[in-house]
């Protein structure tokens, strides 16, 4: 039974952990096995196959750590860089800001460039800093994808172009954790060294697996890399590798039949149909927010993400209050504002296994709870403008033609 029991099901609509499909649970709901007969390294095996599809890769070596988004960022980190190398890494919200942490309290030189919150990496500055380091001393980019405190998405393109605008050796390290797997992510075409992304994200799984892709570069710089690692080394998983048997340590079965099982189902729907499906749901949010006469966080279109919205509230409201009614009085769960627009955002993850008329249902539970806190919305305002665009743009059901 649930801790605090709720009648129905709870409307999880935070930007992860996320919603996990009903056939995932099933096939994580076995016992335990040994990870070292023949049938869990025969899956394994596919399993790093399959994944390298979701970074758009046929270069990369996959890694699948028992671990969190940021056991995934301590990884890219100590695998490819020595104590004292510089960094370039773009500060514009909380999840950024906690990468930047890990990397100074690792040792490294850390040359922070810092926005606004609520507005992309300032990829100008990158552009002089590169010019200016003929000495070729940044060894690194660090840069978040999607940053999921603010809404906002970065372009990896233009980042790769810079880099090779200068002719620049700095390797680029992407947190893809809120983009992988629901928005356009091209690890070859990009040039990508190091991409990472967490298991509760838009895979749809339970908290508990980092899933880290290497390019041959960034597998190269970690022969060299004289950062201390013993947990996340991939010297010890590429030694695995070679053996067959995959696994340097005891790996998680269940969650392993579970990555199994939600590959299939983005395979099943296609990945250029899940990444569409991510950006009607964006839009959609996007529309109802402004029907309530809200503004989004995300101060361009050019940045907005199709992962989660952050919506600004009036002075008068503190955003924390509607994530509290919407638990209390609706089983709804929303997502917080973190740090600089704590009390100031409330955060609609639209993300992972989920469709138009469960986000139908979430809009229409923030348009009460905006109600209950005084803010004079239009009820249905924002379900109807939702609605005429999705009626509008929603496919058929690939499966069902």
């Amino acid at each position: 039974m649930d801790y605090f029991y709720g009648p129905g099901r709870n409307h999880l609509f935070v930007p992860g952990p996320v919603n996990i499909p009903e056939s995932v649970l099933r096939a994580m709901n076995r016992n335990n096995e040994d990870y070292r007969s023949p049938a869990v390294p025969a899956m394994t095996k596919t399993l790093l196959e399959d994944v390298k599809k979701i970074f758009k890769t046929t270069s990369g070596t996959p890694f699948i750590i028992p671990t969190t988004g940021t056991g995934a960022w301590e990884s890219a980190l100590t695998n490819t860089l020595s104590p004292g190398d510089r960094t370039v890494s773009f500060l514009i919200g909380q999840f950024s800001l906690l990468w930047i942490d890990q990397q100074k309290r690792l040792g490294f030189n850390v040359d922070v460039v810092e926005s606004d919150w609520g507005q992309g990496a300032n990829l100008d500055i990158l552009a002089s800093k590169l010019a200016e380091d003929t000495a070729h001393t940044i060894k690194a980019v660090c840069i978040v994808h999607n940053e999921t405190a603010t809404g906002v998405t970065n372009n990896l393109a233009k980042v790769r172009k810079i880099l090779d605008d200068y002719r620049h050796p700095a390797l680029l390290l992407v947190d893809g954790v809120s983009s992988i797997c629901a928005l356009d992510f091209r690890m070859d075409e990009w040039g990508v060294d190091v991409a990472l992304t967490g298991s509760q994200k838009a895979l749809s799984l339970p908290t508990g697996m980092g899933i880290v892709c290497a390019s041959p570069k960034a597998l190269e710089a970690s022969k060299t890399a004289k950062s201390f690692r013993v947990f996340f080394d991939w010297k010890d998983y590429l030694k695995f590798y070679k053996l067959g048997t995959f696994w340097p340590y005891t790996p998680s079965i269940q969650l392993l039949y579970g990555l199994r099982e939600a590959l299939d189902l983005l395979f099943l729907e296609g990945l250029d149909n899940v990444i569409a499906r991510h950006a009607r749901l964006g839009k959609a949010t996007r529309l109802a927010v402004e029907a309530w006469g809200l503004k989004n966080c995300t101060q361009k279109e050019e940045w907005f993400s199709d992962t989660v919205t952050a919506v600004l509230v009036p002075p008068y409201i503190d955003s924390a209050e509607i994530v509290r009614r919407g638990w209390k009085r609706y089983n709804l769960s929303l997502g917080l504002g973190l740090n600089k627009v704590a009390g100031k955002v409330f955060r609609i993850g639209h993300l992972g296994n989920l469709n138009e008329l469960q986000l139908l249902g979430c809009l229409a539970g923030v348009e009460m709870i905006l109600k209950d806190v005084g803010y004079p919305v239009k009820l249905g305002s924002g379900v109807a403008a939702a609605c005429a665009y999705l009626q509008n743009n929603t496919p058929l059901i690939a499966s069902r033609i």
